[in-house]
């Protein structure tokens, strides 16, 4: 007697979320020091003015290109600007098994938090070749940006829905 080939069943437990990194590149890389060499004689820390967008579109079957936007703004006591660092870090993404309504907060909460470690390496060389100590940045919470995002499209959007549903092509 032979087996028959199993036959899925009511109690198969449902295929694990996939995401997969294509590539990481920089898309675009700007860094402004306008007052130089003066600005880099001043000993004076400057005060630095910082702003992070994440954006996500699809770009294929089950593919995505998720872009992390950094503006870094760093002036003195006095309004002088002493850098300007605009960095955007992007990476493609494959997702496979992953729900219509999980795909938005996996695209902006999670593809971001694999893409920053490398963002912050590039703008901190970006900043020390430009003759400041490396910009550092702190980790980001990129759920609690996320979940921003969503009160605010909330308020937007009489009865909008803020539990995460929505089209991957939002920005946060």
């Amino acid at each position: 007697m032979t087996d028959a080939p199993a036959t899925p069943t009511e109690n198969t437990p449902p295929a694990q979320p996939q995401l997969r990194i294509l590539a990481q590149y920089v898309k675009d890389l700007s860094f402004e020091n306008p007052g130089a060499p003066d600005s880099l004689r001043n000993g004076q820390t400057p005060g630095i003015d910082l702003a992070i967008d994440v954006q996500a579109r699809t770009v294929g079957e089950g593919a995505f290109e998720v872009m992390l936007n950094i503006e870094a703004k760093a002036t003195r006591e006095n309004d002088d600007v002493v850098f300007i660092a605009e960095l955007s870090f992007g990476g493609l993404f494959q997702l496979a098994n992953v729900a219509d309504a999980d795909r938005e907060p996996f695209l902006l909460i999670e593809c971001p938090r694999l893409l920053f470690p490398f963002a912050r390496r590039v703008l901190a060389d970006a900043t020390r070749d430009g003759g400041f100590p490396p910009l550092m940045l702190d980790p980001v919470d990129f759920a609690g940006l996320y979940r921003q995002q969503m009160v605010k499209r909330a308020a937007a959007v009489p009865g909008a829905d803020t539990n995460g549903n929505g089209a991957p092509e939002a920005s946060n």
